[in-house]
């Protein structure tokens, strides 16, 4: 039994008592993804899309000393009011907890909160990864080796795109980390569906990702699965098109100096401005269709078990 002083929404709880498939969802995306009140109406988007799928959504924070594993109503509205919470990685999960601080779960913090509360399977954007330039700045995601040591299943569309992929897929087959493609055997990167290169491994069902995570627990690997699944057809940009653009937005944060954890909301900022929204548009429908498919996950998993 953890004694991670953990609470749960009302909802969560009774999902739990249940045995009903459960999605986390972190809360990065509502502080520190876009402003109020579009990243309220995208969060209530998003767990309405997991209901819909069969699973009940389990948004995480941190708040009042407390992890929620699921919020309330008045609870997700106050978080999408915060303007100043932290964001929380497994560094700062402790540290946010003992202040009593409001944190926003990256992935890292998302799949840790997940896995003390028993929830198998988390949906999200994109994940961390390798940063342009990390053999001379070593800035890489905490998310990647939260992969490889945290047993949760992360849906995602790759990893961002503004990243270095090739050294990100490198890094996380050094930590033994499955990379399975949904459906296609190309790594898709974010905003596009194809990164230009192959997927390690490929599902084509939600049945087999589910499979493979029972048989990871049963021969006693420790980490999770990076599920990438690829942004749908008519809200992809397409490869050819958003790579000047990410190009573009990264010679203007070296030009001036932006480093560390300011890079990421810079550069998205910078995207969403050069696409005139587009960027964000894509970035609402991918959330969407990776919580359909968490979903499917996770209601394959809860039936494996129940035989």
């Amino acid at each position: 039994m953890t004694t991670a002083p953990l609470t749960y929404s009302a909802e969560v709880a009774e999902a739990k008592a249940a045995g009903r498939p459960i999605v986390a969802l972190e809360s990065t995306i509502i502080t520190h993804g876009m402003p109020y009140p579009q990243n309220l109406e995208t969060a209530q988007r998003v767990e309405a899309e997991v209901r819909k799928s069969g699973a009940v959504p389990a948004t995480i924070a941190v708040m009042g000393g407390l992890i929620h594993i699921g919020l309330e109503q008045d609870a997700l509205e106050r978080l999408a009011r915060t303007n100043d919470a932290m964001k929380v990685s497994r560094a700062d999960l402790a540290v946010c907890l003992a202040k009593g601080a409001s944190g926003a779960t990256t992935v890292a913090a998302t799949m840790i909160c997940a896995h003390l509360a028993g929830i198998d399977v988390f949906a999200t954007g994109g994940i961390g990864g390798v940063h342009r330039g990390a053999e001379e700045s070593f800035d890489i995601s905490a998310d990647l080796l939260e992969l490889a040591q945290t047993p949760v299943s992360v849906v995602a569309a790759g990893a961002k795109a503004i990243l270095d992929l090739p050294k990100t897929l490198e890094v996380l087959e050094t930590h033994g980390v499955p990379v399975i493609a949904f459906g296609q055997d190309d790594f898709p990167a974010f905003w596009s569906r194809s990164s230009g290169l192959p997927a390690p491994l490929r599902a084509d069902t939600a049945g087999e990702i589910a499979q493979a995570q029972l048989a990871r627990a049963s021969l006693g690997l420790p980490g999770g699965q990076l599920i990438a699944n690829p942004i749908p057809d008519e809200a992809e940009i397409a490869r050819d098109e958003i790579v000047p653009v990410i190009e573009a937005a990264l010679a203007e944060a070296e030009a001036q100096g932006i480093a560390a954890k300011a890079v990421t909301p810079f550069l998205l900022s910078r995207i969403f401005e050069l696409t005139e929204g587009r960027s964000l548009e894509a970035n609402i429908a991918l959330v969407l269709n990776n919580a359909r498919l968490a979903a499917a996950i996770a209601g394959e998993i809860t039936a494996a078990r129940r035989g």
